[in-house]
């Protein structure tokens, strides 16, 4: 047949699959132009591929296709424009969500590529870390997948009003004297009220899994006693190992430079 296509072809020449069309075939939008008594193929023609692809751009600009529909058979320009305008509308919802997609992408590669570079250590070791201004959270007390997946959020929510005058590494710990509380690390803020800082110093750390805190704990603080120190904190750094999965740097502090 000269001048018309088989399903399979027409599909193939719009970028689209043969269930596609029998789709839009049964919703009235684009019907072939032939179909054999005897076989039931379909056939399109040349004018049928134009409104096919007429239709998959309509959707991608975030049209339904009951609204596409309308669309291809309305002559009424001013509703048309409506339609469009409502369309720019939600082009722009997209724009700003895949934005915000974008950020997180770029903070959670960048975060994946520090935690690589950082080798775990076994056993204990030392580490010398600059002063950290930490924001201890008013109700977590221990990391979560609820919880650290809104992190951020949790602590702005926290200071309200003045969340413009915060801003928070990523990263999560937890600060344990007396009990333990989760906290963000604050990389901006107006003043130290309200915030505990961690000395510049000398850590004893030691990396380990949930299981094992407790335990790395008490060998950190033991092992800073035979040095002469008496720290009065520890602090529990979360350090992530997969997309859902992390473990801990557990710090010591034990003495400035």
């Amino acid at each position: 047949m000269k001048n018309f296509f088989t399903i399979k072809k027409a599909a193939e020449m719009c970028g689209t699959t043969a269930e596609t069309l029998r789709h839009y075939d049964r919703l009235g939008l684009v019907r072939p132009k032939k179909v054999d008594e005897w076989t039931g193929y379909r056939y399109y023609s040349e004018d049928e591929i134009v409104r096919i692809n007429t239709v998959r751009a309509l959707q991608s600009m975030g049209f339904s296709l009951g609204e596409i529909k309308d669309i291809l058979q309305t002559d009424d320009f001013g509703r048309i424009n409506a339609l469009f305008d409502r369309a720019l509308e939600m082009a722009d919802r997209r724009i700003e969500e895949l934005n915000g997609a974008k950020q997180k992408i770029l903070r959670a590669k960048r975060q994946y590529a520090e935690e690589q570079t950082e080798q775990p250590h076994g056993g204990i070791y030392e580490r010398t870390l600059p002063q950290r201004a930490i924001m201890l959270s008013d109700r977590l007390t221990a990391p979560s997948l609820e919880n650290l997946t809104a992190y951020h959020r949790h602590f702005f929510e926290q200071v309200k009003a003045s969340k413009k005058q915060y801003e928070f590494a990523d990263s999560a710990g937890v600060y344990v004297k007396g009990g333990s509380r989760m906290f963000a690390i604050c990389t901006k803020y107006p003043d130290e009220r309200g915030l505990i800082m961690l000395p510049a110093g000398r850590y004893l750390c030691a990396y380990c899994a949930e299981e094992s805190r407790a335990e790395a704990e008490k060998a950190l603080f033991a092992e800073a006693a035979r040095r002469g120190a008496q720290p009065d904190f520890a602090v529990h750094m979360v350090v992530i190992t997969g997309i859902l999965q992390w473990k801990y740097e557990v710090q010591v502090f034990v003495g400035d430079n």
